[in-house]
């Protein structure tokens, strides 16, 4: 039987340290915000929730809204949580618009607004995990997991509406025949 020396113990117990260390930064990277946490918890719960971010000076969020998509989806699912995320939007909610388009006062809405600035460095580039290049942008989680990321762009609501009817089946392929 080999020998291992006490160093070599040493040196792996710092290593699990800096690993765990590691890991707990990253996880606390995916909250770092109020909006983080609060939409943390929109989204574990059981069901369908829909996490949107956005902004009120973006002109594809002001499309999407203007054409009354967004209310009529909240509407027709009330058993889906949404969430809209206001970001990049220097801390403020953007209520006031959200009101004009008769959704901040739907029941199954919530607003949150995500401190970072809207420019330069310090914008945020990361929410609750996952990367923000873009608003709009529209994530569908199913009790925690995600199972649809739309990054880029303005939604089509009839592709939405399919995407939360998809989102409830429980995406099984048992039994199926393998393709190798």
């Amino acid at each position: 039987m080999r020998h291992v020396s006490p160093v070599f113990y040493t040196k792996m117990s710092i290593l699990r340290l800096s690993i765990f260390a590691g890991v707990l930064a990253l996880t606390s990277l995916h909250a770092d915000s109020s909006a983080e946490q609060k939409v943390l918890e929109e989204i574990k719960s059981p069901g369908l929730s829909v996490v949107h971010l956005w902004a009120p000076w973006c002109s594809n969020c002001q499309a999407e809204l203007k054409t009354g998509g967004w209310l009529k989806t909240i509407k027709d699912n009330p058993q889906v949580r949404f969430c809209f995320v206001s970001i990049w939007n220097d801390g403020g909610d953007g209520r006031a618009m959200l009101k004009k388009f008769q959704i901040a006062d739907q029941p199954n809405v919530t607003i949150v607004a995500d401190p970072g600035p809207r420019r330069g460095e310090n914008k945020t580039k990361q929410f609750t995990g996952l990367p923000v290049s873009w608003i709009p942008t529209t994530w569908i989680y199913k009790g925690g997991d995600l199972r649809y990321a739309l990054n880029y762009g303005e939604i089509r609501f009839p592709v939405l509406q399919q995407f939360l009817q998809d989102s409830q089946s429980e995406w099984s392929h048992k039994g199926e025949a393998s393709i190798e």
